[in-house]
């Protein structure tokens, strides 16, 4: 998959359809999923949005975040099947800027330190990191230009790097964390894992 920046540029060029784009990431998922269990769930019927300058474009949610037409689990038994009666208010920022909400990526237990059945994309052997595991894998292995994921120590940052892909950890309160299962209220922060460029042997992302 080609970078979330290349794919917006050819979506407003007109060289491939929002439609197109949403596509390709429902394939890729198909595809790869088998061998990654990046996602909780996959909404295979998400369907691209006619306006907004995220259009065609495929996110992931980290299982911590709240969505309202799909369950929010924590990564744990004891929310198995519990659904959110709204989205959080990062949610609905993409929601509004055109984006489509594919599915919902692995996290390890309450965003702690409990393994997720995730495997690195790269090398199934190795560990995709945590505690955005789905979410950096779902980006590394090509199912998906964007996630969401949360950071309380590294959890957004360590697993890109592990999965090969770009993160920005933003500071603190840049992006709402209203809606997002606390671990610490002095340290969250919403981040996200994006598609990266390999450039003469050096991953970049713009």
């Amino acid at each position: 998959m080609i970078s979330l920046a290349d794919l917006q540029r050819r979506i407003e060029a007109g060289e491939i359809s929002p439609d197109a784009a949403i596509a390709q990431s429902h394939a890729a998922i198909e595809a790869r999923e088998k061998d990654v269990h990046a996602f909780v769930r996959h909404d295979k019927s998400a369907k691209a949005q006619g306006s907004g300058p995220l259009r065609g474009i495929a996110v992931g949610i980290k299982d911590i975040i709240d969505t309202a037409n799909m369950p929010t689990e924590m990564g744990s038994e004891i929310y198995r099947g519990w659904q959110p009666r709204a989205d959080a208010p990062v949610v609905m920022m993409l929601k509004r800027a055109g984006a489509t909400i594919i599915g919902k990526t692995t996290t390890t237990a309450f965003a702690s330190r409990d393994p997720t059945p995730t495997l690195n994309p790269h090398n199934t052997g190795h560990s995709p990191g945590g505690s955005s595991a789905g979410s950096a894998a779902a980006v590394g292995a090509g199912m998906i230009p964007l996630a969401l994921g949360t950071q309380t120590g590294g959890s957004v940052i360590r697993p890109a790097a592990y999965c090969g892909t770009a993160a920005i950890k933003p500071s603190f309160r840049m992006l709402p964390t209203v809606g997002v299962k606390c671990y610490s209220w002095a340290l969250d922060t919403v981040g996200l894992s994006v598609r990266a460029l390999r450039i003469s042997g050096a991953d970049c992302w713009r």
